[in-house]
């Protein structure tokens, strides 16, 4: 049996964090979680997850720096990250423009439909 793909949650909300890691559970994943950005980037960097989900409004270190760390390492530049924020709309846009950074492999608006997110998921790592 193939080992389960790792997804590292990152969010500064408790609820969030436990709903999407019993999601992930649910649906054949393993899941590790961190609170802020400057935890997660650690995590990633330590754990190598195939997958980082990525809140942008948090405490401590924001997900826009996180994602730009991420972005700036080689060791974990080339795993996907969706980010998934309540925040307006615009911001996609604000990020897709952003010259310094490729865009995130997905962008999803809370609340989240959870089959278009486990479909893009699957579509990401299998």
């Amino acid at each position: 049996m193939a080992d389960k793909k790792r997804i590292l949650i990152v969010d500064d909300e408790p609820d969030v964090l436990e709903w999407f890691s019993t999601l992930f559970e649910d649906n054949g994943y393993s899941t590790f979680t961190a609170r802020d950005g400057f935890e997660g980037f650690e995590k990633a960097e330590a754990e190598h997850p195939d997958l980082i989900t990525l809140d942008i409004t948090m405490d401590k270190e924001s997900g826009i720096k996180m994602y730009r760390k991420l972005h700036d390492s080689e060791k974990v530049n080339k795993i996907p990250v969706i980010m998934i924020t309540g925040v307006d709309p615009q911001f996609k846009q604000y990020i897709e423009r952003r010259k310094q950074v490729d865009p995130p492999a997905a962008y999803f608006e809370k609340p989240v439909d959870k089959d278009e997110l486990l479909a893009k998921i699957k579509e990401l790592i299998g």
